[in-house]
C-alpha cells in the first residue's frame, strides 16, 4: 500500500545551500540527534547527524540553531484550506470533480497552515456526498496558481485520493440516499459500473470506433480500482467502518480510513484489514451525530495493533496552526510520544504515497522541515520557522507573519468586499 513512487513536483526547489547547526534533531525515521547538523542544497536535504560527523559546507548558509528543536514538515492528510469544494446538489456521487479547479491559492488558510509547520497538505472537498470527488497534494507554499503547489505522478498529472463518505453527512432528500442501506447500495452499483466500462475499453482496445462514450466519472473510478488513486473515506461509527471495510474486500481499492471516532470498538477488525487511518483529536463534545461516542483512546488502540496511523486537522475543525496540539492530545489518550510525531509526519506521508519525498529527515528528501522553540508536544513550544522544498514559508520574527500565528479567527482573510457598505471610515472607494 505504501511503495507506489511519487513524481515530481511542476515548480522549482529553493536554490542554495543552508546548514543548520547545534538544534536537536527529531528525524522520525531515527532516533534523536542531540547538537546537530542538517544541510540542505537546492530544495533537498544533504545530510543530517551530529556535529561531530556532519561538516558543514563552505558555500552553505550558517543558523546557530542551538537550543532549538528540528521536526520534518508536518503532513496533514485531511484538509479543507484554499476554500475550494468539489460536488454540488445534483446527485450523491460525483467522483468526475477535481479540487484542482476549485482552490484559491490566496486563500489565508495555507498562510495559518505555514504557521503551524504544515508542509504537505491533503486538500479534500467536503463529506456531504458519498463520493464528493478528487482531492490534491500539494506543498505548501506560496504559488501563483494552484499548479504552482500540487504534487504529481510521474505521468505529469496530479496527485490525489477520492474522497468518500457514509453515515449520517451523505442521508439526504432524493437523490441523495436515506439510509446507510441505500448508501452502500449506490455505491456498489457505481462500482460495478465503473467495472463494466474497464472491460468494454479493454475490449475495444485501439479501435476507437469500439470504445465507449467518456465518462469523467467512471475513468476517476478506475482509477480507484487500478489502485493509482486511493480512496480516503470519512467514516465515524463502528459499523460505519466495518461497511468501508467490506466494499473494499468487494472491489478491491486501496483505502484509508478517515476520522473513525469510535476506531477503539473495531480496532481488531482494522488491524486485521491491512488499512491505514488517519484520525481527528478533538477537545470538545459536540459536532457529527456518528461522533458522539468519540474516544481519543483510538490513536494508542490502533498503534498498539501496529495500524499505520496519521493525524489529521480537518481545518476548520481543528485549526492547521495547532497540529502539534493534535499530536498531544493523542499522547496524553496513551499514544506514545515517538507514535504522535509519526502520526503527523511520515505515517502521513506513507499514506498519501509520498513517503519517498516527505516526512522525514533523510537525505535526497525535500528540505521540508520545522524549527522548535522546545519539544513538539509542550504547550509552551513556538513554531518559529516553516521550510518547505528548501524556501522559508514562514518565520514567526517577521511581523507580517506573527499574525498567522498570532490572530484569531478570521486573522488574515484573504479579501474583502470591495462594495461600498464593507469599507471603514476614510477607505478608498
Amino acid at each position: 500500500m505504501f511503495d507506489r513512487p511519487a513524481g515530481a513536483l511542476s515548480p522549482p526547489y529553493g536554490a542554495g545551500a543552508h546548514a543548520f547547526v547545534g538544534a536537536r534533531l527529531l528525524p522520525v525515521s531515527g532516533p534523536p540527534i542531540d547538537d546537530g547538523v542538517l544541510v540542505v542544497r537546492d530544495g533537498r536535504i544533504e545530510a543530517v547527524g551530529p556535529r561531530a560527523s556532519v561538516a558543514v559546507p563552505a558555500d552553505a548558509e550558517r543558523h546557530d540553531v542551538a537550543g532549538l528543536t528540528i521536526i520534518p514538515g508536518l503532513v496533514d492528510t485531511h484538509s479543507h484550506v484554499g476554500g475550494g469544494w468539489g460536488a454540488d446538489e445534483s446527485a450523491p456521487i460525483q467522483p468526475e470533480t477535481r479540487q484542482l479547479d476549485a482552490i484559491d491559492v490566496r486563500d489565508a488558510g495555507f498562510q495559518r497552515a505555514q504557521a503551524g509547520g504544515l508542509t504537505t497538505i491533503n486538500i479534500m472537498s467536503g463529506s456531504g456526498h458519498l463520493m464528493s470527488g478528487q482531492t490534491l497534494y500539494v506543498k505548501n507554499r506560496d504559488g501563483n496558481g494552484i499548479d504552482d503547489l500540487c504534487y504529481r505522478w510521474p505521468d505529469g498529472t496530479p496527485m490525489g485520493g477520492m474522497k468518500m463518505a457514509n453515515g449520517t453527512n451523505s442521508q439526504r432528500d432524493p437523490p441523495f440516499p436515506g439510509t446507510r442501506g441505500k448508501s452502500a447500495a449506490l455505491v456498489r452499483e457505481r462500482l460495478v459500473a465503473a467495472q463494466e466500462y474497464g472491460r468494454k475499453l479493454a475490449a475495444a482496445g485501439d479501435d476507437a470506433s469500439k470504445r465507449p462514450d467518456r465518462d469523467l466519472g467512471l475513468e476517476a473510478l478506475l482509477e480507484v480500482l487500478d489502485g493509482k488513486r486511493i480512496v480516503q473515506h470519512h467514516t465515524h461509527r463502528h459499523d460505519d467502518v466495518l461497511t468501508v471495510l467490506r466494499l473494499r474486500d468487494e472491489f478491491g481499492f486501496r483505502v484509508v480510513l478517515h476520522h473513525v471516532s469510535e476506531a477503539a470498538r473495531v480496532a481488531d477488525e482494522i488491524a486485521a484489514a491491512g488499512v491505514g487511518v488517519s484520525l481527528i483529536l478533538i477537545d470538545a463534545p459536540g459536532g457529527k451525530l456518528e461522533a458522539a461516542d468519540y474516544d481519543a483512546r483510538g490513536a494508542a488502540e490502533l498503534e498498539a495493533r501496529g495500524v499505520p496511523l496519521a493525524i489529521h486537522t480537518d481545518d476548520w475543525i481543528t485549526d492547521s496552526r495547532l497540529f502539534l496540539r493534535d499530536g498531544a492530545l493523542a499522547v496524553r489518550a496513551g499514544l506514545s510520544e515517538s507514535g504522535a510525531l509519526a502520526a503527523l509526519t511520515l505515517h502521513g506521508a506513507r499514506l498519501l504515497d509520498l513517503a519517498d519525498r516527505v516526512g522525514s529527515l533523510e537525505p535526497g528528501k525535500d528540505a521540508d522541515f520545522v524549527l522548535l522553540s522546545g519539544p513538539p508536544f509542550s504547550v509552551w513550544t513556538q513554531v518559529l520557522q516553516t521550510w518547505a522544498g528548501g524556501e522559508l514559508v514562514f518565520d514567526r520574527s517577521r511581523e507580517a507573519d506573527r499574525l498567522w500565528a498570532e490572530g484569531g479567527w478570521g486573522a488574515g482573510r484573504s479579501r474583502t468586499a470591495a462594495i461600498c457598505c464593507m469599507l471603514g471610515p476614510g477607505e478608498d472607494r
